[in-house]
């Protein structure tokens, strides 16, 4: 999969560095094949919050890495250094695949990576990035925004959810998964959900959503509705939608369908299940009903999508088909 740079200069954020070295530094036994070669690239050595950390490689080692990360600034005020705006703006140029974490954006901004293309960043300096960038179309309210080769996130959990989809779409959603169960996080949060929710994930007891979410996971081949789930609750459809939008911050049925595609996508990739056979263990009935839905969400038809999943796993190099994107 080649080589993963994480871009570092003075008055960086620790967390989201610590997320990216966390999730491409170290390969899950479930991977047989290559991981990522991660190289920490700066000028010189850099204050990180408390932390100092030591550089691989200089900021010239970018243009050399298939992908290079942006972690977040911590004073979005200050104009980022040139010498990382150039270098991320070269590496770019060079055919890199080029990601912000959290107020990293504005780094991706000043190298012009944005301008003309949907972008997000902290909902905190949503507007600080418009303003400062108005060629820049900012979505304040997802979790991360995926143009292909340039891709931005939300703050602070976000960048895990950031991370994970790159690695979903270089390995696959079951090594993503594998990745996530060791990280201890939701395997999955598509890139669309909205940044703030007013409830937190349920815990697994005292949340009215804590039992049906894992019942609801168990019964993806039955055709649910959202008066199956809020009778499954013991509550009302509307009660139910107002809970699933304070912890999803999405509806019942948006969420439902996000987890067929997701099991759909799983069953592309691991078995030699027909598309006809995948739509009646997703609960979508029928493989046009499937192909529709699969084409709309994660921009390939199923057939193309095993196809191309299947040709980039076995020549080591990441399938090229969108999936996911906010």
């Amino acid at each position: 999969m080649g080589t993963v740079a994480l871009a570092v200069t003075d008055g960086m954020l620790h967390f989201e560095l610590s997320v990216a070295y966390e999730v491409f530094g170290s390969a899950p036994a479930a991977v047989a094949g290559p991981w990522y070669d991660v190289a920490v690239c700066g000028s010189d050595a850099v204050r990180v919050g408390r932390f100092r950390v030591e550089p691989d490689g200089g900021l010239d080692r970018l243009r050399r890495a298939d992908t290079v990360i942006v972690p977040a600034l911590a004073d979005v005020d200050e104009a980022p250094p040139a010498d990382l705006v150039d270098a991320v703006r070269a590496a770019h140029e060079a055919g890199a695949r080029v990601a912000s974490l959290c107020t990293g954006a504005f780094v991706l901004a000043a190298a012009g990576l944005l301008d003309g293309k949907r972008a997000t960043t902290h909902w905190a300096h949503t507007e600080a990035l418009a303003d400062r960038y108005p060629r820049v179309e900012v979505d304040p309210d997802v979790l991360y925004v995926d143009n292909g080769s340039v891709l931005t996130s939300a703050g602070k959990a976000a960048a895990m959810d950031l991370c994970l989809h790159l690695v979903r779409l270089d390995h696959g959603s079951s090594i993503a998964n594998v990745v996530a169960r060791r990280l201890v996080v939701p395997p999955h949060r598509a890139g669309g959900q909205a940044q703030f929710v007013t409830t937190p994930v349920p815990a697994r007891t005292g949340h009215p959503l804590s039992a049906l979410l894992p019942w609801v996971m168990e019964r993806l081949d039955e055709p649910l509705t959202v008066e199956d789930l809020a009778r499954r609750a013991g509550m009302s459809p509307r009660n139910l939608g107002r809970q699933f939008r304070a912890v999803t911050g999405t509806t019942p049925l948006q969420w439902l369908l996000t987890q067929r595609i997701r099991h759909a996508q799983e069953l592309l990739e691991n078995s030699d299940d027909t598309v006809d056979a995948i739509a009646a263990a997703t609960g979508m009935g029928t493989a046009t009903t499937l192909r529709r839905h699969f084409n709309r969400t994660v921009g390939v038809p199923p057939d193309t999508y095993r196809r191309t999943f299947r040709a980039g796993a076995g020549a080591g190099t990441r399938p090229g088909t969108g999936i996911g994107t906010a």
